[in-house]
């Protein structure tokens, strides 16, 4: 399938998205499927929310990009923050970084700075959106472009579901969308600063994130599973 035609079917989910399922919102990480997306939004002027999660971790770069995000396009980008007794009693239990010590401990953090400032922002709405694809992980093979998110009791859409690496970025190219500095740099998942790094060349692209952990592990809990695709999805 050409990008141009992966290009006009997410759009035509997005528009769908934003037609029957209001309020909607695009969960954005500010990576770089995000930013394909949020373009699509923005430019199009579609009526979802676009929101991201400061987890008090979060690069210096990714943080750049919100403002520019908002210079570039004249919209912003909504801010939703953890609760700071919560982190607080993290680190007086775990150390700042307890995250180190475990799955346990790092799914609790994330659970804390991630999660539960999640369930927040998506409440009230009708649907959410993601950027995630297929080919990023082994947790994130059987995607599907819409399904049923059991846990937030709402719609989930995932309209680059079946792009590549290569079609996100020929798209931001081609558009001249402003992307996060750390891409240049190796950074192709990028989260928290201390959880995230480089990849090598020929590495799975989340090897990045978490890479102290079994690759079957690497999700933070905000996308707990791969559901399966809902009759009538895209």
């Amino acid at each position: 399938m050409s990008l141009d035609l992966r290009i006009a079917e997410a759009l035509a989910l997005l528009r769908r998205a934003a037609s029957e399922f209001q309020p909607v919102a695009l969960a954005s990480s500010l990576g770089a499927e995000d930013m394909v997306l949020t373009d699509l939004v923005f430019r199009n002027e579609l009526p979802v929310t676009v929101f991201t999660l400061d987890t008090g971790r979060l690069p210096e770069q990714t943080q750049r990009l919100i403002a520019r995000v908002r210079e570039y396009y004249g919209r912003s980008i909504r801010v939703y923050f953890p609760e700071a007794q919560a982190v607080e009693r993290f680190v007086a239990e775990h150390g700042v970084n307890g995250f180190y010590q475990g799955i346990t401990e790092r799914k609790a953090c994330c659970a804390i700075r991630k999660v539960a400032p999640l369930a927040r922002a998506l409440s009230g709405h009708k649907a959410w959106i993601t950027g995630l694809r297929r080919d990023q992980s082994p947790t994130r093979a059987a995607l599907a472009a819409q399904s049923w998110d059991s846990e937030h009791g709402l719609t989930k859409f995932s309209p680059l579901a079946d792009w590549s690496r290569e079609d996100v970025w020929t798209y931001l190219r081609a558009n001249h969308v402003p992307y996060n500095a750390l891409h240049d740099q190796g950074y192709a998942s990028i989260g928290c600063s201390p959880c995230t790094r480089a990849i090598e060349p020929g590495e799975d692209e989340r090897a990045g994130r978490w890479w102290w952990e079994h690759p079957e592990t690497k999700e933070c809990g905000l996308h707990l599973s791969a559901p399966t695709e809902t009759e009538g999805a895209a």
